[in-house]
Parts: C-alpha cells; sequence; structure tokens
C-alpha cells in the first residue's frame, strides 16, 4: 500500500482515537479546569489539526486563527481582569499549550504569546501608568509582543548582551542587534533588553517597549528553520538611533535582566507544556499506525518489541505530565519554595521527552514516519527546539544543580 493511500485510511481512523487517548488528566484538575480542557481540546480539533501540516509545509503565518485566539482570550492571557483581561492561571494556560501543541507546536505558542513581550514585564516591574497605556490595549486580543534577548554574541550567556540605550534628554536611543526573535516579523512591540549604563553583566541592562514602526527599527529576513514553522516565524532586529521615550523602560535602570529571567521561569512550564504536546500527540500516533499496519500477517501494534517502546513513551510522557502540573499548582497557590529548581527540571524532562518519544514515534512508522505525508516527521523536527528555546538543556541541568548545592 502506497503512502497516500495509507495516508488516507490512517487519518480516518485517527479520526475517533483522538477523542480516546488523550492521556491522563491531573487528579487535582478543578472542575473548570476540565471544561476548560475539552473547550480548548475542541478547539485544536476543529482550528489547528487542519492546518497544522500545512502551515509547517509553506511557513505560513495563520492570520486567519490568530484573530480567534484573542477572542478566546489567548493570546493576552496574563493580562489582569481590572484591565479587561483574563488573567488566567499558569495551570489552565499549560492545558491550553499542551491539547493545542498535540497537533501544532507553532500555534501552541501562540497561548500567552504577548506575555513574555509585555504582559508578564508589567507585573513584574511596570508603574501604574505603563499598566494603564498598555494593558487595555493587550486586553483586545490584537496586538502582538515579541522579547528580544539573544545576540550573535550573547545566547546562553545573556548577560554579555552588547545592545546599547543612551539616555538623551528625556529619551532613550537604542542601538544593536537582536537574533532569533520569536514573532518578530508579525509584532507591533518588541521589548528589546539593552545595556543602559556601565555596570557590569547583568546590573547594566534595562528593558524597553520598543514600537517596531519606530525609525531606525529594521527587520531582518525571516529565519529558515528546521522546525517550529509557521505560526512562531523568526526574525533578526537592528535598532540604529531608535528613539523611545523615558517610560518605555519598564523596572529602573539595571533592572531589566532580572525581569527577563523572571520572564523566563514563569514560561518553562509554559515551555514544558507544548513539548509534552507533542509528545503526547506523537504517540497517538504511533499506537493509532500501529493497529493500522499490518506485516507478517498481523498489525504491527501485535508485536512485543513495539508494544514496550509505546509502554516507554507512555510512562515518560505521564511522568512529565505529572511534575509540570505539580510545578503549576505551586504557582498559582503562592507556593513559590523551590520554584525556580522546579521549573528547570520540568522544561528539561518534557523537552528531552518530547525529543524522545517523536524519534521512537518516526521509529514505528517505520519509512512512513520519515516522510511529510506524515505528521510525526514534523512533530520530530518541532520538538528539537523545545531543548533549545527558554534556555538550552545544559543551561537547565546548571540551574538545578546551583540549587541542589547552594
Amino acid at each position: 500500500m502506497g503512502p497516500v493511500a495509507l495516508g488516507k485510511c490512517f487519518l480516518c481512523a485517527m479520526a475517533p482515537f483522538r477523542r480516546r487517548n488523550m492521556g491522563f488528566t491531573p487528579i487535582h484538575f478543578s472542575e473548570e479546569d476540565r471544561i476548560f480542557q475539552d473547550q480548548i481540546r475542541r478547539f485544536a480539533e476543529r482550528e489547528v489539526a487542519p492546518i497544522a501540516d500545512e502551515i509547517d509545509h509553506n511557513d505560513r503565518f495563520p492570520s486567519e486563527v490568530i484573530p480567534k485566539f484573542g477572542e478566546m482570550g489567548l493570546l493576552q492571557w496574563s493580562v489582569p481582569e481590572a484591565y479587561g483581561g483574563p488573567e488566567g492561571s499558569l495551570t489552565m494556560l499549560c492545558i491550553a499549550r499542551e491539547e493545542l501543541a498535540r497537533y501544532s507546536l507553532s500555534l501552541s505558542v501562540m497561548v500567552g504569546e504577548n506575555g513574555n513581550g509585555m504582559a508578564l514585564p508589567l507585573l513584574f516591574g511596570g508603574t501604574d501608568a505603563q499598566k494603564q497605556k498598555y494593558f487595555p490595549m493587550l486586553a483586545e486580543g490584537k496586538t502582538l509582543v515579541a522579547f528580544a534577548l539573544s545576540e550573535p554574541e550573547a545566547g546562553s550567556d545573556a548577560a554579555a548582551l552588547r545592545t546599547r540605550a543612551v539616555r538623551d534628554g528625556d529619551d532613550w536611543r537604542i542601538t544593536g542587534n537582536k537574533i532569533f526573535v520569536t514573532c518578530g516579523p508579525v509584532a507591533d512591540y518588541v521589548l528589546v533588553f539593552a545595556r543602559s549604563n556601565d555596570a557590569p553583566r547583568a546590573k547594566g541592562v534595562s528593558a524597553f517597549i520598543v514600537d517596531t514602526s519606530l525609525p531606525g527599527v529594521t527587520r531582518g529576513a525571516k529565519n529558515k528553520k528546521m522546525g517550529y514553522n509557521g505560526a512562531t516565524p523568526n526574525c533578526d532586529f537592528f535598532f540604529e538611533d531608535v528613539r523611545v521615550p523615558a517610560d518605555a523602560m519598564i523596572g529602573g535602570d539595571g533592572e531589566g535582566f532580572a525581569i527577563a529571567m523572571k520572564c523566563m521561569e514563569f514560561n518553562r512550564p509554559a515551555m514544558s507544556a507544548s513539548a509534552l504536546g507533542i509528545a503526547q500527540g506523537a504517540l497517538d500516533q504511533a499506537v493509532s499506525f500501529a493497529k493500522e499496519r499490518e506485516q507478517f500477517g498481523k498489525p504491527i501494534a501485535e508485536f512485543q518489541g513495539l508494544q514496550f517502546m509505546m509502554a516507554d513513551m507512555a510512562m515518560q510522557i505521564e511522568a512529565a505530565r505529572s511534575l509540570l502540573f505539580e510545578v503549576t499548582k505551586r504557582y498559582d497557590s503562592g507556593e513559590m519554595e523551590g520554584y525556580g529548581a522546579l521549573s528547570a527540571m520540568v522544561k528539561t524532562l518534557a523537552s528531552d521527552t518530547a525529543m524522545k518519544v517523536t524519534t521512537d514515534a518516526v521509529q514505528i512508522l517505520g519509512g512512513y514516519g520519515y516522510m511529510k505525508d506524515f505528521p510525526v516527521e514534523r512533530m520530530m523536527r518541532d520538538a528539537k527546539v523545545t531543548q533549545i528555546f527558554e534556555g538550552t538543556n545544559q543551561i537547565q541541568r546548571m540551574l538545578i544543580a546551583r540549587d541542589l548545592l547552594k
């Protein structure tokens, strides 16, 4: 049977299967969490699943879907209710990320997309005036914001950044270069981290909200990536003497790096949820395929070697899921003791699991798994980036060890 014919019957088999095998729901989920999970699951099946492969293959930004994210409050997840936002919990954000990532990593990352770029920095260091200015705009769910920290010579060593912000009267002038800016090509604003004083390393870094339409702001060409294509395009930014007002700085002079680290610490469980979703989606595909595909006169699901592979995949996923929602429960309840190390643990565990599970899913599908006709090929490519962004897993292990040894 050729790949096209198998693909058709395989996708038909997947439709009912997706509803049966979705992993275990954490026992501490509230009724509200479960209802929300069901709503997002239905949204993902209706709006995301049909376009997931196409937006990856064509690296197309799905502008038709993004407004629906805004209407559901998903883009502006962290905006407080007092300003018209949903003020959602970290648990529910991760529920949404996981459900959407079962079909598309890039669309899952759009949940809370303006969080790191503006909403969270405002919560962590914004003035009342800044919140009054920006939160109502974000609450409308139409504004896209990017987070610009990495530079050509400052990746994992982010404190070594060289972009400069120089005070000029009541304004700041920003000059420098940022790389790998997620959603950069479509962002209305970008949060730029720049060296604003002569203090060493992190102490000299401040954060600025920059309108991407300002003179001197130039976007590079869209980055061509292995995976993570479609809804989250990346590009470089070039800032040449860009003038921004004094109230564009979030937090005080030299407080930007601390804000960046708080944002990343919050976002690690969210990225873990996206990685977990990829893994669960790949397992679903592998199990369904194994039931459908026959070799040596019987479905390959009956071969013990593949059964053991799928059992290991399921165990790894459930372990990551249990840790993820333990971490989110602690955050939402305000139990922050040890949160930094736990967030690093779950990011590392979930992303390593995503890479292992998707690789095994490709193996179970054999030659078909290597073909772009089948989603596991895309899932394997997407999984790799989860071990890199929001701090590489090597950096996460350093953070975990540092907490153990302090």
